[in-house]
């Protein structure tokens, strides 16, 4: 996406990024609660005064219906396409143009657009920017290669929590209709983009796009409920921190590196190692952002208490209806390992076993039956 000419600075519109802190209690800058204004001047650090374009996709769907998804999608939202959200801070995006061409491979053709990107900005520019290693459009967020943008934002975008009730911008776009709710400045595609073949130095054509209207922030909030805590013991936090800490130092730097060697050999549609790499690549940002999803939202339970009843992060022994003993920690859902004995205390028996001392007898409803159990301890 292009806009007409360059600009001194990112046109951030203040009321936009005011209602998106509103919707988002969770949206934190370098860690802490920001302003609007903290929020735009960080926006503003990634802006290149000298260049025209502000993002670079690629989609495997029609440009048509990808744009339509980019117009229902509110900002901070995920659904249905949240790609370059960062543009929906801004005003003027009436005036963009989108340009595009037909590739057999979507991947190589970005990475190489990201490239010439980078190659264009001058070095004392790129030095200004908030993140000067990592050279992208504005509303670019990461390379090709998954290499992110340090821009100290986090919970940019709503969790995508399975399960949580669809928002009415959600609803809407389900129903392949856009509706009045988006920001001023936000394009409604009219018609659907083309272009000449791969390669062409035809002009593709401009999309004809209209402003759509402003929608106010309803008063006391977003009204949208706010997201349960996900429920940890301290050692499960840690456990986690490792985790986290393990694949952004470790193993995304060589995914990373494995994904780079296999791009030297050129030709990517026939090449195992890359599209192997990427796929491991897939899987391991998904755990990041899972985890980190994790500890924006935890609560920390005590492991062990003095009154003798089981709780989150007590460690109970049973006897079973045989005689046999069993040892069980309670945790949360997220750190169960029923093979280890660390069951999760929504569980069946974990359900059974909360709030009982020693000397109870309890009964579960598991799928083989009800299983009675007695506790012999509690600590």
């Amino acid at each position: 996406m292009e806009i007409p000419a360059p600009l001194p600075s990112a046109p951030v519109d203040l009321a936009v990024v005011g209602r998106w802190l509103d919707d988002l209690p969770d949206l934190t800058l370098d860690g802490a609660r920001p302003t609007g204004k903290d929020l735009a001047a960080r926006l503003n650090g990634f802006w290149l005064p000298d260049q025209t374009v502000v993002y670079i996709g690629m989609s495997t769907a029609s440009i048509g219906s990808r744009v339509a998804a980019f117009v229902r999608t509110s900002l901070g939202e995920r659904r249905p396409h949240a790609g370059g959200y960062w543009l929906k801070t801004l005003t003027g995006l009436e005036r963009c143009r989108v340009w595009w061409a037909e590739t057999d491979a979507a991947e190589e053709y970005e990475d190489a657009l990201f490239g010439a990107f980078a190659a264009t900005v001058p070095a004392e520019v790129a030095a200004k920017l908030h993140d000067p290693e990592v050279i992208l459009p504005f509303a670019n967020l990461q390379t090709a290669d998954r290499v992110r943008k340090h821009h100290g934002i986090a919970g940019g975008l709503r969790p995508d929590e399975e399960g949580r009730p669809a928002t009415g911008a959600e609803r809407l776009a389900a129903a392949g209709k856009t509706g009045a709710g988006a920001p001023s400045g936000i394009l409604r595609s009219r018609t659907v983009l083309r272009s000449g073949e791969p390669g062409s130095r035809r002009t593709p054509t401009r999309a004809t796009t209209t402003p759509r209207p402003r929608r106010e922030a309803p008063a006391g909030g977003s009204g949208k409920a706010p997201r349960a805590p996900t429920r940890l013991s301290e050692s499960g936090v840690a456990a986690l921190r490792v985790e986290l800490h393990e694949l952004t130092t470790v193993t995304r730097p060589a995914i990373v590196a494995r994904i780079a060697a296999a791009r030297e050999l050129g030709d990517l549609r026939e090449n195992s190692d890359y599209h192997e790499a990427r796929r491991e690549q897939s899987f391991a940002e998904g755990r990041i952002r899972a985890i980190e999803d994790l500890l924006r939202h935890v609560e920390i339970i005590e492991e062990g208490h003095d009154d003798g009843r089981a709780r989150l992060g007590s460690t109970i022994v049973v006897e079973g209806p045989h005689g046999d003993e069993e040892v069980y920690t309670l945790v949360g859902s997220s750190e169960a390992q029923p093979g280890a004995g660390r069951i999760s205390a929504s569980s069946p028996i974990g359900a059974a076993l909360i709030g009982g001392v020693a000397g109870d007898e309890v009964e579960a409803v598991v799928p083989s039956g009800r299983l009675r159990m007695r506790i012999l301890e509690v600590r």
